[in-house]
């Protein structure tokens, strides 16, 4: 890409950061929109938008012309992702809430850790038939969201949209030191395992010597450690108290994230003690993961797609910024990479542990 479009390895990677910011920024909308107009209708938008933009990308002459729609396809991308949390809070109630949440937030998991398989081999062909890929991908999914997904949000419950109703309410939730708590622990705890993906043309090609169509040695552990963490998440809902389920996966990430620092200070780089605790890193993220966003979901019923941008915003900001700050600074080696995932990990604990539902007795 950096040779086609007469640009360096930086501003090759600054697109990701240009695509993350309007996705971050977005993500305060996304769920707003929805309450206004409909969560079909928002993923329609959203989708519609994100199929131009990717063709857009495509077809870059230029750097800057990639930033432009890389932005576009970030402030469109969101709007699937925000607006399914909701929609799962609106049809489900209790358990079976958390067991839906569980898979949906397993596929949100698993999407970010499979593309760059599903890229490495498009890579073979041309960097621009990853784009052409997004963009028949998008349209697919926008059929399929038309066709199949019903709306959940009717409009006798439609709220009135403005920058105002939306400051308002982003006032409200946030205001709310449980809910802005619980959105801050799932993002740091994402954050730890996304560092790998913003990190992995680094981490694998450097690091482990390994070329982009063989990615899947990092990425198909990691979608394993997320499927199984979200089948326990499933089997454990209704069975065991959400906070019983929150510490042990706690307890699990964090004895994960010190033997990863540990295994990068003390061995020379390898497969499987660089990869291993980072898929088990991902078993307890997965875990955990449904039962704070049912929680904070439930924080703000009557708008529950605005509390549902806000987890989506605070998630992707943590991104942004790993993408943006973090991530440059600790890929020098594979032990950077792996205490900055042990100091998201004390991140999330801290704030987990002062919320109501940590302290709950079980």
């Amino acid at each position: 890409m950096a040779e086609a479009l007469s640009a360096n390895d930086v501003e090759i990677q600054q697109s990701l950061t240009f695509y993350l910011l309007p996705y971050a920024a977005m993500t305060l909308w996304h769920g707003a929109i929805s309450d206004a107009i409909g969560r079909i209708a928002t993923i329609k938008w959203g989708l519609g938008v994100f199929v131009l933009a990717s063709i857009g990308c495509a077809f870059a002459p230029n750097v800057e012309t990639l930033w432009f729609f890389r932005a576009l396809q970030g402030a469109a991308g969101g709007a699937g992702n925000t607006v399914a949390r909701a929609m799962v809070r609106d049809l489900f109630e209790g358990p079976q809430a958390q067991r839906v949440m569980a898979t949906v937030q397993m596929l949100f998991g698993i999407a970010p850790a499979v593309a760059p398989i599903i890229g490495g081999f498009l890579l073979g062909i041309n960097w621009q038939i990853i784009f052409i890929f997004l963009a028949v991908y998008a349209s697919v999914s926008l059929w399929a969201a038309v066709k199949f997904l019903p709306e959940t949000m009717p409009p006798e419950k439609r709220m009135k949209l403005s920058a105002k109703s939306v400051f308002n309410s982003y006032k409200k939730i946030f205001s709310d030191h449980e809910y802005t708590k619980l959105v801050i622990a799932i993002g740091a705890n994402f954050s730890a395992f996304f560092l790998y993906v913003l990190a992995s043309p680094v981490f694998l090609g450097k690091h482990l010597s390994l070329g982009p169509q063989e990615y899947g040695y990092l990425f198909i552990p990691t979608v394993t450690g997320m499927i199984l963490g979200s089948l326990l998440a499933r089997w454990a809902a209704g069975k065991y108290a959400p906070n019983q389920v929150a510490k042990l996966a706690y307890a699990w990430m964090g004895l994960m994230a010190v033997i990863n620092v540990v295994v990068c200070l003390t061995q020379p780089a390898s497969l499987i003690t660089n990869i291993l605790p980072i898929a088990l890193f991902n078993v307890g993220m997965a875990m955990c993961m449904p039962i704070f966003s049912i929680a904070a979901l439930d924080r703000h019923a009557k708008i529950r797609g605005t509390a549902a941008s806000g987890q989506a915003f605070m998630q992707m900001l943590l991104s942004t910024v790993s993408a943006g700050i973090v991530v440059p600074l600790v890929w020098y080696a594979p032990s950077g990479l792996a205490i900055a995932m042990l100091v998201y990990v004390l991140i999330g604990l801290f704030v987990i542990t002062q919320t109501q539902l940590w302290q709950t007795k079980a």
